[in-house]
């Protein structure tokens, strides 16, 4: 009667690399690098595994009991307890009060283990979810405009990875200027304000995210105008509210990045 011999994915790869080995289609060299082992150690496998076949590539240890696995009458004492005296506590404290009370030493993840086994999730207080407000649109066309930088490979490999300048309403979506640069850059930022005055004046408002164009590093939020970079000095100048980038606003950078699969890739210059 032939012993059944189960192989993990691991083992099996070992034995198909050995059994080629073994017919001579691969050198030992070649085996040992492609199963990640010395030379030395591929010798010995290949020993073992013409004289005891399959079953020499199982581990010896696959069927054992770990040695310092949880006695069994040491888990139904933590079960118990889970469920009696220290109903309640979750599986840290739990273990804290097996060591102080019990004299049973057990790490929280291996009480953990113990009582997922036995269905005892571990009594967790949830949070009530925070409740974030969006901000509202601006009621009237001009009042806010989005500024951001679009990465994308809008020539489809045909050229160089270019970045797409918009500026768009806040009120109505509408794009109101576009620029390609290859990076982003202040005189891109430049051009694209100037189209956008051209065409429709001065707006109200603008808003932009924390780039280095518009703020510097170390300042979080713009305090004076001290506190601006050089676009945002420009913006001043014009007496326009400069560029925002409070908690508050962040969301709205999204609706510049939204235009992207409206805007046709296929740019001829």
């Amino acid at each position: 009667m032939k012993e059944i011999v189960t192989l993990s994915q691991t083992e099996l790869k070992r034995m198909l690399v050995l059994q080629r080995a073994l017919e001579g289609q691969i050198s030992t060299f070649e085996a040992a690098l492609v199963l990640g082992l010395s030379e030395r150690q591929v010798y010995k496998l290949k020993a073992k595994f013409q004289s005891q076949g399959p079953a020499a590539l199982v581990h010896g240890n696959r069927g054992r009991k770990p040695v310092h696995a949880v006695p069994e009458e040491t888990r139904q004492q933590v079960i118990q307890l889970a469920q009696t005296i220290y109903r309640g506590c979750n599986y840290t404290f739990l273990s804290e009060l097996l060591c102080e009370r019990e004299g049973i030493t057990l790490s929280p993840s291996s009480v953990g283990r113990i009582l997922k086994s036995a269905g005892i999730p571990s009594p967790r207080k949830h949070r009530p979810p925070k409740l974030h407000r969006r901000r509202h649109r601006k009621p009237q066309f001009g009042m806010l405009v989005l500024i951001d930088g679009s990465h994308h490979d809008w020539l489809e490999g045909r050229g160089p990875k270019l970045v797409l300048l918009l500026a768009v309403d806040d009120a109505t979506s509408m794009i109101l200027a576009a620029l390609f640069r290859l990076t982003e850059d202040f005189e891109g930022y430049r051009r694209l304000l100037f189209d956008l005055v051209t065409r429709y004046g001065i707006p109200l408002a603008i808003y932009s995210d924390r780039h280095t164009l518009f703020f510097p590093r170390k300042r979080k939020y713009p305090l004076s105008s001290s506190c601006w970079g050089r676009f945002g000095r420009m913006v001043n100048n014009m007496t326009v509210v400069p560029p925002a980038a409070t908690a508050g606003l962040v969301v709205a950078a999204i609706r510049v990045r939204k235009k992207k699969p409206l805007i046709n890739p296929r740019v001829s210059f």
